[in-house]
């Protein structure tokens, strides 16, 4: 049990990598891979959410790679 939630922890964490085209899809990528992975490790999801889709578009925007 304890290895199947490390490795949708990890699985989580790419989900953040990942920049969508537009602004709002970056925050709805970055939201939905925070909650999963609050979930995960027994926190508030609402908060994951909103601290995935903050720090998502944050990366998205900052980094050179992305749309």
């Amino acid at each position: 049990m304890r290895i199947s939630k490390l490795l949708l922890a990890v699985a989580t964490c790419a989900g953040l990598t990942a920049c969508g085209d537009t602004t709002g899809e970056q925050a709805l990528l970055g939201g939905g891979a925070g909650a999963v992975g609050a979930a995960v490790v027994s926190a508030d999801p609402l908060f994951g959410a909103v601290v995935g889709a903050a720090g998502n578009v944050l990366y998205c925007k900052t980094q050179n790679n992305c749309r």
